[in-house]
């Protein structure tokens, strides 16, 4: 008899709420929970959306403590925002567009990644017997959290919901780290905009190297504002073109998030990208 601890069968009740409504449930179901950024103040002339969005992030402060952190930090900082859950960008459940996306057959099959993958919700909401994702973390306190998460999964859902046997989690720096297989699928959210501006051109690097010549990145474009520093550093569609038009990569479509939770909606963006050809072939 396999025997389960005391710690777990607590976090299984805690999280059999949220995993199987999220994830069974149809997307229009699917519960979402309000998230902001920091932000400079509205002009005159704003609309009440964008007043009442600024007004939410400016009543949120974990923004401000985990910059203050960050900036104090000169190394290991996100393994600090998880020692002190300092962690606003964790919805605690996958991203209602992944769902979606999952739910709708829209994904490509085969091996897929998630870098900055957290606590790891979006990796098992993409995961099936045609897609094994990897999620890749810098903090080991993230990638426990994650596999906390994915052990529930399988001792609460083994039945009705065999995706978590088809996800595995690393605890590695997206930037050094050398995979082993090339990926059909890369998914960025919350990650492009947590690394610093200078960097995006190595990201944009590593997308290449990981992907295979016809793989397809999907970026979840956030945050798409006008707000100061970082991180979350503030981001656009000419910030991704960027760096991603030199390594040959190309949108296939550039759309609004309409399943953007609450005041992320109108600052998200869901893009999809693949090689061209000729590039493909070098």
């Amino acid at each position: 008899m396999r025997t389960v601890s005391r710690g777990l069968i607590s976090n299984a009740h805690r999280l059999s709420v949220s995993i199987p409504n999220i994830l069974q449930q149809p997307i229009s179901s699917v519960r979402t929970r309000s998230f902001g950024i920091r932000a400079t103040k509205p002009k005159m002339g704003k609309n009440r959306e964008e007043v009442e969005n600024y007004n939410f992030i400016k009543s949120d402060p974990r923004w401000n403590k985990l910059q203050q952190l960050m900036h104090s930090e000169s190394s290991g900082g996100w393994e600090k925002c998880w020692e002190e859950g300092l962690t606003p960008w964790d919805l605690g459940q996958p991203a209602p567009i992944i769902v979606h996306l999952h739910q709708s057959g829209a994904l490509p099959k085969g091996r897929a990644l998630v870098p900055g993958c957290g606590t790891g919700y979006d990796v098992v909401a993409m995961a099936s017997p045609e897609r094994y994702v990897v999620g890749l973390d810098i903090s080991d306190i993230a990638i426990k959290k994650a596999e906390e998460v994915t052990t529930v999964c399988k001792f609460q859902l083994s039945s009705s919901l065999p995706n978590a046997k088809f996800v595995s989690f690393l605890k590695a720096d997206f930037f050094t780290w050398c995979p082993t297989e090339l990926f059909d699928l890369i998914f960025d959210y919350t990650f492009f905009c947590a690394i610093e501006p200078e960097m995006r051109a190595a990201w944009a690097q590593k997308i290449k190297d990981f992907l295979k010549p016809d793989g397809e990145l999907i970026t979840l474009m956030f945050p798409i504002s006008d707000h100061v520093g970082g991180p979350p550093y503030k981001v656009s569609v000419s910030d991704y073109e960027e760096v991603l038009h030199p390594m040959g990569f190309q949108a296939i479509s550039i759309v609004d998030n309409k399943l953007a939770i609450g005041p992320r909606k109108g600052r998200e963006k869901l893009g999809r990208w693949k090689r061209s050809v000729r590039h493909s072939l070098l």
